[in-house]
């Protein structure tokens, strides 16, 4: 009448069948209340024993690099030191964490430089430039708002400086690269810190900034992409790999990132920048056109954190195309 049919052995566990019979013996004499406490009880000691085994020390290679991810036991408490492990120096170096679900416990990494120690631990001025760059991220864009209003047209200015904007709302703003007469329903993607971005790169790196805009060198593609809403595409795209909203870090970039923050606390705005730069020197390598514009993004994520991971980059100065701003 009742089939005792046992679940797959996993590796390294050994046949229970004399103890699994006495509990299907005991359904026959006890009640259902009591049979099932005795299974609940079972399974609870099985998960402790599971989380009694101590999970080794994961290292994963990068480049000649390692990363040190220590999960402790349910009883262990939280360490104080870290051990790493290298295979070429005394100096472990930058790697890609694996991590390892709700066991991981911390993840420290010795580094070359002025960052001997990277941890997800922040220090208080990390903190406050971390929140700061989080209520940016937040700012959405209000027409209604006259500092906001003041913002727009000083990007304007900093684009056009001979030429006078008449409106807000204008014609004008398709020459740069709007979809309408009004910008401001281009900024619900991203948010003010869109627009904060390009009047930064207006304003630290002019030249580059109009050879993007008037789209000069190589051999441009019949169908180009437009200047301005390609730059608030580039904000959305490093908000997402920085991944700067969530309450504890997923990737190792944002990690990597918030040190270069607490150096420098426009870090932000000047990877923008390079990545505006990676993103325009990648599409003429591929011959990109307008309707791959979303792959040329992609691969461009994946130029600046391969870039943001190598061992002599502590500041986004050291990032290999940062040397492409002029």
């Amino acid at each position: 009448m009742f089939k005792n049919q046992s679940p797959p052995l996993s590796l390294g566990e050994k046949p229970q069948t004399k103890r699994r019979t006495c509990v299907s013996f005991l359904v026959f004499f006890l009640s259902p209340a009591t049979t099932l406490s005795l299974i609940r009880r079972r399974r609870r000691r099985r998960r402790r024993r599971r989380r009694k085994v101590v999970v080794k020390m994961s290292v994963e290679r990068m480049q000649g690099s390692s990363v040190g991810i220590r999960s402790l036991s349910s009883s262990s408490s939280f360490p104080t030191r870290f051990q790493y492990s290298s295979a070429s120096s005394d100096h472990a170096r930058c790697g890609s964490p694996t991590w390892m679900g709700k066991g991981l416990s911390c993840v420290c990494i010795k580094r070359k430089g002025p960052y001997e120690r990277i941890s997800n631990h922040l220090t208080p001025l990390q903190e406050e430039r971390l929140q700061r760059l989080r209520l940016r991220t937040k700012a959405y864009f209000d027409s209604s708002r006259p500092d906001h209003q003041e913002a727009l047209r000083a990007l304007w200015y900093a684009t056009y400086p001979d030429q006078e904007l008449h409106s807000l709302i204008s014609e004008q703003w398709k020459e740069m690269g709007w979809q309408g007469r009004d910008p401001s329903t281009d900024f619900r993607g991203a948010g003010f810190i869109s627009l904060e971005n390009l009047l930064f790169f207006a304003k630290t790196f002019s030249i580059s900034f109009q050879q993007l805009l008037n789209k000069q060198g190589g051999k441009r593609a019949t169908w180009e992409y437009p200047f301005a809403v390609a730059g608030v595409n580039i904000t959305f795209m490093i908000m997402q790999m920085l991944d700067l909203n969530s309450l504890k870090p997923r990737t190792f970039t944002r990690t990597v990132f918030i040190q270069m923050l607490s150096e420098n606390e426009w870090a932000f705005d000047l990877l923008y920048c390079v990545a505006f730069m990676v993103m325009d020197k990648q599409w003429l390598e591929k011959n990109a056109s307008y309707m791959e514009f979303n792959e040329i993004l992609k691969s461009t994520r994946a130029q600046l954190e391969r870039e943001l991971l190598l061992d002599d980059v502590l500041r986004i100065e050291d990032m290999p195309s940062y040397a492409l701003l002029v």
